[in-house]
């Protein structure tokens, strides 16, 4: 049941999104997608609530629940950038907006970028980590927690390598490539 709310929120996000951004748009309703928009939460709301629930019926901890906490903890930390990006994409495309800004490519620019994806990716890996923290904490000391503390080691494998990334561009900083003078 889990993996299937998983699944159902996953679809709802995108759902919500481009109703959200059709009223925005389309209907050039501002307001009413803005509130469609905020609804997002919702979901991850009851997520929670369902997988809690779950836990306290006495379901043994396991894989599903680890990856309810995650799916959730990514939706925190990177689903306002997702927005975002598809709210320019759209707004440039049926809404004559501005093209959306292309990421930078070289220098202390990229750089900086990959510091600000790399604080996305571990806010999302930390509440992460803090629903798995509360689940095994739910359970207590009498259930199985392996397979919760496994994706807590995940999560901080994932803020590491999202650490290492945007630490090797500062440090290697790629450069812009050298153009020759035109041949005369």
């Amino acid at each position: 049941m889990i993996v299937t709310l998983i699944v159902a929120c996953e679809i709802a996000f995108w759902v919500l999104l481009a109703a959200g951004l059709a009223l925005r748009y389309g209907a050039r309703r501002p307001r009413l997608g803005a509130a469609v928009l905020l609804c997002e939460p919702v979901l991850e709301l009851v997520l929670l609530a369902v997988t809690a629930v779950d836990l306290k019926n006495g379901a043994a901890p396991d894989w599903k629940h680890g990856l309810a906490a995650v799916y959730i903890g990514f939706t925190v930390g990177l689903g306002h950038s997702a927005i975002k990006w598809a709210d320019a994409r759209v707004a440039h495309r049926f809404a004559g907006g501005p093209p959306p800004v292309k990421p930078p490519k070289y220098g202390a620019a990229r750089a900086a970028r990959e510091w600000k994806v790399a604080a996305r990716w571990t806010v999302a890996a930390v509440t992460a980590l803090a629903l798995l923290q509360a689940a095994v904490r739910y359970v207590g000391g009498a259930g199985d927690v392996t397979s919760l503390r496994s994706w807590q080691r995940t999560m901080l494998l994932v803020i590491g390598i999202n650490l290492v990334i945007a630490a090797s561009y500062t440090v290697f900083p790629k450069r812009e490539p050298h153009k020759d003078p035109p041949a005369t």
